[in-house]
Parts: C-alpha cells; sequence; structure tokens
C-alpha cells in the first residue's frame, strides 16, 4: 500500500473476525466476506475499482467480480486458492474445530510453532512478528469457520463469468496454496495474465518485493481490455 499509495488511492479491509473488524459474528464465510466488500465500497462511495487480494482475500476478489460485476474493474489474485482444495493439509487441519479449538487454547505454543516454520513459508526477517500480530486479533471461531468456508470453496464454474481483466501472481514454492492454481484461473478467465515467481512462496511480496510491486502497477497501469 505505500508503495502504490503514491499512485493511487488504496484502501485496506479487515474482514469481519480479523484484524480491527467486528469479532461477534455467527458466520465468517467466504461469501460474507463478498458481501462486505460490496458494503465497503457502497458506504465509501466507490462505485467501481480493482481489486487486488492475497491468499483468501484474492478468492473473494474473484467472488465480488462474478457477483457484484458492477463494482471490480479489474481484479488481482496473489497466491489465492481458486479451489480450497489445494490449500495445504496442515491449514486444512487446522480448520477442524477440535484443531483449531487445541491451537487457541495453547496460543503461546501455536505462536512458537509458527516462528519456527516461518523460514520455511517466507524469507522475509518481518514475517514472524507479523503472522504473530495477526493471530492475536483473530479468534477461534473467526479463524475455524473462514478456513472451513475456503476449504469446501471451488470456483471453476463460476471463473467463465468474470469478464475484466485479470492477474494471478503465484510464487513456485508456496507451501500453503498450491503454487499451481494458476492454472484453473488461467483456463477459466478470459483475459488472464499470469505472472510467476520463481523464488518466492505464499507471500510474494515479501519474497520478492520490487517484481511483485514493479508487475502489479503494470497490470493496473494497462488499458482495460473490452471482454
Amino acid at each position: 500500500m505505500a508503495f502504490l499509495g503514491a499512485f493511487y488511492r488504496t484502501y485496506a479491509l479487515d474482514f469481519w473476525g480479523f484484524g480491527e473488524s467486528e469479532k461477534k459474528r455467527e458466520t465468517y464465510a467466504v461469501q460474507d466476506f463478498v458481501s462486505l466488500v460490496d458494503q465497503f465500497m457502497d458506504r465509501l462511495g466507490i462505485e467501481r475499482a480493482p481489486l487486488v487480494g492475497h491468499s483468501m482475500g484474492g478468492t473473494v476478489s474473484l467472488s465480488v467480480a462474478v457477483q457484484y460485476p458492477q463494482r471490480v474493474s479489474k481484479v488481482v489474485v496473489v497466491g489465492s486458492p481458486i479451489v480450497g482444495s489445494s490449500l495445504a493439509f496442515p491449514l486444512k487441519l487446522a480448520g477442524r474445530r477440535p484443531i483449531a479449538a487445541l491451537l487457541f487454547n495453547m496460543m503461546w505454543a501455536f505462536r512458537l510453532a509458527m516462528r519456527v516454520a516461518s523460514p520455511f513459508i517466507c524469507r522475509d526477517a518481518r514475517f514472524p512478528a507479523m503472522m504473530d500480530n495477526d493471530l492475536s486479533r483473530t479468534t477461534v471461531e473467526s479463524f475455524l469457520l473462514s478456513i472451513a468456508s475456503l476449504r469446501r470453496t471451488d470456483l471453476r464454474p463460476l471463473l467463465s463469468q468474470v469478464r475484466v481483466p485479470a492477474m494471478g501472481m503465484y510464487g513456485d514454492k508456496d507451501n500453503i496454496v498450491h503454487p499451481l492454481q494458476w492454472q484453473p484461473m488461467q483456463d477459466g478467465i478470459p483475459h488472464t495474465q499470469v505472472e510467476r515467481f520463481h523464488k518466492a512462496g505464499h507471500f510474494i511480496m515479501l519474497d520478492e518485493p520490487d517484481a511483485f510491486m514493479c508487475k502489479l502497477k503494470n497490470f493496473l497501469d494497462e488499458e482495460k481490455v473490452t471482454a
């Protein structure tokens, strides 16, 4: 955002149950977050804009482009699951209620484990502290229900309805979401541009920041191709 903010007006949205957003809800499904984006744009008077989403945020962004096409001028997904089964097995396991409850009841151990695993997830030295901060602002219900919903998601039947320019950015070393999730996106969406980062994992913006920012800005700057 600091980089793009010099060229665009940018907005960051915390999904319900994460960050500074509401944490007292009965559901935290992908569809809830799709509706939240529409409400967010409506409340701020944003008629139409490019959407850029990382991981689950990209899955939501594509869903917004399908359900609220008038809202979206372009869509960028970064390491996002198109099919929920592409999530890494430990993450799918953590989305089971008994496992999630155990992890959150032993949060100190969970955080310690994440710090140990951090070098295998992201090369940026800031990542452990960033992940720790994110975990501290998440509840067991929001984590459990959102991951469970994401695990059941399959956007492939809907991709042909995306009528705006789309770009998928994927790291070849991603061990959170299968790195070949760009394939169903490329097969299903007209005007899809795929950018692969051979040295990056799930957090491309941290592993290869210069290349990531350059490719993202170039895509956002391009004139729209009419579907």
